[in-house]
């Protein structure tokens, strides 16, 4: 497996953190009490983007940018959004996704890396790795049970586009797209594994969005759950 795979780059909320629509309940509420009407199917439709972007696109659909009132709004939208996402990790138990611990562990016995990218921005990010344990810092943690966690703010720019994965090529001394595999289980998850050029940008359809809407983008296999990741590239790589 190492002489064809050096990393396994992870989305967090939805494939490898459980999500019981958390994200998008906090994004339901802190929209309702700002007064902006959205459904959950649109803010669902943006999960996996970073988070000040799924705001400003909510707004920007519903006033307009070019609004007088398009920044306050944003603003006190997002701030709203980030205490009760805050308070909810904070508050409320965090727990792995089916397959997620036993497949870290099948990676760290074939010395391949371990690499976590988020929509989220860096508090958070950091709240729920601490409470699961796995990380205590950024990078370079070499007893964690990843190797690496990245988010919008590291990088400048995050899904759809290709900078969290090739930012932690870069840290971990990659130089192939063609030995990551990229995994989420949004379309932007994929769009952003596709954007790499990695060898596979894969799916899991019991996070946030189902086979029938991961199956409308591009993709290199869509997968039930964490735990069906080893079969898959054992079976791909070893064929």
């Amino acid at each position: 497996m190492k002489k064809y795979v050096e990393l396994v780059v992870f989305d967090m909320a939805g494939t490898t953190v459980r999500d019981e629509r958390e994200v998008e309940t906090c994004f339901y509420e802190a929209a309702t009490q700002s007064g902006l009407t959205v459904s959950r199917a649109r803010i669902n439709d943006m999960q996996g983007l970073p988070k000040l972007q799924v705001v400003q696109t909510l707004w920007d659909e519903a006033i307009g940018n070019d609004h007088p009132d398009f920044e306050h709004k944003t603003i006190n939208n997002y701030n709203l959004f980030t205490q009760i996402l805050e308070h909810h990790y904070l508050t409320q138990p965090i727990y792995p996704t089916e397959g997620a611990l036993e497949t870290f562990a099948w990676l760290r016995s074939e010395a391949i890396a371990i690499a976590l990218t988020t929509g989220f921005y860096r508090k958070v990010a950091d709240i729920i790795l601490n409470k699961l344990n796995w990380k205590q810092r950024y990078l370079g943690f070499e007893e964690g049970v990843i190797d690496l966690s990245l988010t919008p703010d590291e990088t400048g720019k995050g899904r759809p586009y290709p900078d969290m994965i090739w930012k932690a090529m870069e840290i971990l001394e990659i130089k192939d797209a063609k030995k990551v595999v990229n995994i989420g289980d949004t379309p932007v998850d994929l769009q952003s594994g596709k954007a790499a050029n990695c060898l596979f940008s894969l799916g899991v359809t019991n996070g946030t969005h189902t086979q029938a809407q991961l199956e409308q983008y591009d993709n290199d296999g869509l997968l039930p759950s964490m735990t069906a990741l080893k079969t898959f590239l054992q079976e791909r790589l070893n064929s």
